[in-house]
């Protein structure tokens, strides 16, 4: 069997959900939003399965998917993209394994930011490729160019960003995403954008696509999620954008892995992005509101929270919380001992984990959030005790 599979145990999501539903505990664990999204989507795929085709669509999506992509991104990102230039893909994840396995070749070295998804370092070692793993720290896990450079060899060929970061939940600065422009460009790398979380983002912060930076059009695959727009999670409706030469070979990996995507919901989320900027707006003020309720809830009970500037997480910081656990031993207790589920960030790193910090999703409805704060609460007081 494959060795990069054999030996690989099942992912920190899911196996910390499971452990929600056999115990019954509440799940501030896997990052899915309480609500039913926008019901305007969901009636247009409901409509979709009775009205319109249910075989086969195109391979790349739907037409009328790629230009409500294309203009969606043109209306709040200033992207000048023709639908041709995007490919509609099962989820986000999907695309990231596409991207991959059309642009690595075997013994090209791939930058990576960890903390990181869990899909990338497979992925890259299932196409031949090698990760190289440049370590951000806490609690501003800014990039530098330094680091950058210290990545770098004759062999590098890619460059996989994540922005807003997952599980960080930091955006980079327009500054940060000049200099990782002016890095690709000088080493001729290509960058794989995963900016599933665009949206998702606080304070009146605005996402700024890497794809739009001098010199990086025609070097980007920016991937994006319709599951994370509209808090549709298991819809797995995903896309990829690039430049023409590009984004002919993504089709032809996406063609060989789920080749297509269910149609109706395809036309749902192209209705979703014609209608729903009001929508989305309200969510990310209702989603930076659970924040700010988890953030004060977590803070009186005596732990030290990371800043959260995007997504649907915020952390704690364990030693700065004066809790003398590694973050596995922590997520393990409050499971047994409190009834809530949570991820150790430590299970985000291939290597070289940092195991202090803890990572809670705040999508969630007003008394989920409460009644999980005031357990934690109640076992740090048993635990000061």
């Amino acid at each position: 069997m494959n060795p990069v599979y054999t030996a690989m145990g099942t992912t920190i999501f899911e196996a910390m959900s499971a452990r929600a539903r056999e115990t019954g505990a509440i799940n501030l664990g896997q990052g899915f939003a309480d609500g039913r999204g926008p019901e305007p989507v969901l009636q247009a795929a409901a409509n979709a399965i009775l009205e319109k085709s249910n075989q086969y669509p195109p391979m790349p999506g739907l037409t009328e998917l790629r230009q409500a992509v294309a203009d969606h991104y043109a209306r709040h990102q200033g992207l000048n993209l023709a639908a041709e230039e995007v490919i509609i893909t099962s989820g986000a994840t999907e695309a990231l394994a596409a991207a991959i396995l059309a642009l690595v070749e075997p013994g090209d070295e791939v930058i990576c930011f960890q903390p990181l998804y869990d899909a990338y370092v497979p992925l890259i070692e299932r196409a031949g490729g090698v990760a190289k793993l440049v370590r951000l720290e806490p609690p501003h896990w800014r990039i530098d160019p330094a680091m950058l450079e210290a990545a770098v060899t004759s062999r590098t060929r890619h460059l996989i960003l994540c922005n807003p970061l997952n599980p960080t939940a930091t955006m980079s600065s327009a500054g940060e995403l000049a200099a990782i422009a002016d890095f690709c460009v000088a080493h001729n790398l290509t960058a794989i954008c995963d900016e599933v979380w665009e949206h998702v983002t606080f304070d009146g912060a605005r996402h700024l696509p890497l794809i739009g930076f001098p010199g990086m059009r025609e070097r980007t695959v920016k991937i994006g999620s319709a599951g994370k727009i509209f808090a549709l999670t298991g819809w797995k409706v995903g896309w990829m954008c690039a430049a023409p030469p590009i984004a002919r070979v993504l089709a032809k990996a996406h063609q060989f892995l789920t080749f297509t995507t269910p149609p109706n919901l395809q036309w749902a989320v192209a209705e979703g992005l014609a209608t729903q900027d009001a929508w989305v707006q309200e969510a990310r003020h209702r989603f930076q509101a659970g924040r700010d309720r988890l953030k004060a809830g977590l803070e009186a009970a005596g732990l030290v929270t990371l800043p959260s500037a995007a997504t649907y997480f915020m952390s704690i910081d364990l030693a700065a919380s004066g809790i003398a656990m590694d973050d596995v031993s922590f997520c393990n207790r409050l499971i047994e001992e409190a009834g809530v589920v949570t991820i150790p960030v430590s299970a985000f790193y291939a290597r070289d984990a940092v195991t202090n910090v803890v990572r809670f999703a705040f999508c969630k409805q007003d008394a989920v959030l409460d009644a999980a704060i005031g357990k934690i609460a109640d076992w740090r007081r048993g635990l000061n005790g």
